[in-house]
């Protein structure tokens, strides 16, 4: 079963746009893993400082293979993501 994952993610003050660019980067290297189907990166109009990033894994093994990547990966530039953010994940079952 394909999971979907909704993460919200927080810029510090006046640092959206930065923190986009970065995680646009992030995206086209996560895309190439097995069992991605999405990971884009949105930037809210109204606040900029706020980011969605949407995730479509083919099933919970390549979220957890994932999981073990990103562990590996170099953190991202000090001072861009303000603390906190918010995952929820959903079994992704299409509805239309």
């Amino acid at each position: 079963m394909s999971v979907r994952l909704v993460v919200t993610i927080s810029a510090n003050p006046g640092r959206g746009a930065e923190l986009a660019a970065v995680f646009r980067a992030r995206c086209a290297e996560v895309m190439k893993e097995p069992g991605c189907l999405q990971f884009e990166v949105f930037q809210s109009q109204l606040d900029p400082d706020k980011l969605v990033l949407l995730e479509l894994w083919s099933d919970a093994d390549a979220l957890a293979e994932h999981a073990k990547v990103n562990t590996t990966r170099p953190p991202l530039p000090p001072g861009l993501r303000a603390d906190g953010g918010q995952r929820e994940d959903y079994e992704y079952n299409r509805t239309r």
